[in-house]
Order: structure tokens, then sequence, then C-alpha cells
């Protein structure tokens, strides 16, 4: 039996880390919520929103689409994932996603707990200069994590 309340997190909560062209991540479960199980985000997209192409090589992802339409980019090529959509990404897949509609999308995405440093560590970093640097500075945080970013 555990000795861990429910937790409850509200629509209003705040967001945790904003990234890239204006993405929201927000917890809703933390590896020290879930005693190191999992990792639970809400990310909200804006238009032309989406992080650049990871592989992770340690990890699987999964992405459930809660509103509006995503396109994610792997080997397979493109995949328009609408609302109700579940993808899941096995490690070492190369994979992203783009919001390439003209409204915000809302998703949520479900990993290792582990990836959840990657994730306080990239809301720390300092917005680089360009494309180039920003890549540079993405593969310095994700190498801790087994996570390296590529230009795409």
């Amino acid at each position: 039996m555990s000795s861990r309340g429910i937790r409850v997190v509200h629509p209003s909560d705040e967001v945790k880390i904003t990234f890239g062209a204006g993405d929201e991540y927000r917890y809703l479960a933390t590896g020290e919520e879930t005693d190191g199980a999992y990792y639970l985000v809400e990310a909200i997209v804006p238009p032309g929103g989406g992080p650049p192409t990871p592989i992770q090589t340690r990890e699987e992802e999964a992405f459930y689409i809660l509103e509006d339409t995503l396109t994610f980019y792997g080997d397979e090529g493109e995949i328009e994932a609408g609302s109700g959509t579940y993808l899941n990404v096995p490690k070492g897949a190369k994979h992203r996603f783009r919001n390439n509609g003209d409204t915000t999308a809302r998703m949520l995405f479900f990993c290792p707990a582990v990836i959840e440093g990657l994730f306080e560590d990239l809301g720390k970093m300092t917005p680089p200069e360009d494309l180039n640097s920003a890549i540079t500075t993405l593969n310095e945080i994700g190498s801790a994590y087994g996570v390296e970013y590529f230009l795409e």
C-alpha cells in the first residue's frame, strides 16, 4: 500500500518549460511523484512549433495527440497525427514533430522518468544565437541522457 496521496494537476497549473518556437511543456507527473516509474508532460505546440530532431538511445517515448494535428517525421517519412492519435517511438529512432497548422496543438508525451532531467536542463539553457550553436548546446546537454540532436 502506497503512502503517497493522489496528485491532481489542474489546467491552470504553471507551465514548467517554454522551449524553441514557444512550445510549452507542463509536467503532469514527475519521476519523484511516480516513484521513478515515468514522466508525463502536456505539450502546447503553437503554429511553427516543435523541437529539433533527436535520437534517444536508451528509452522509448510515446505521444498522444489531444487537440489539432502535428506532423511527425521519422525514417518512415511524414505522419499526420490528429486528435486521438497515439505514436510510440522506439529507442534509436530519429524523430521530431512540428505544428504545420494555423492553430495551437496539444498532446501528451510519456517517457521513463530519467528523461525529466533532460527537460529540466533544457529549461535552463540560454537561447543560442544561431541554429548550429543550438544543436551544439543541445548535444552537450543531451549526452548525459543518451540523447543526440540533429539539424533537419
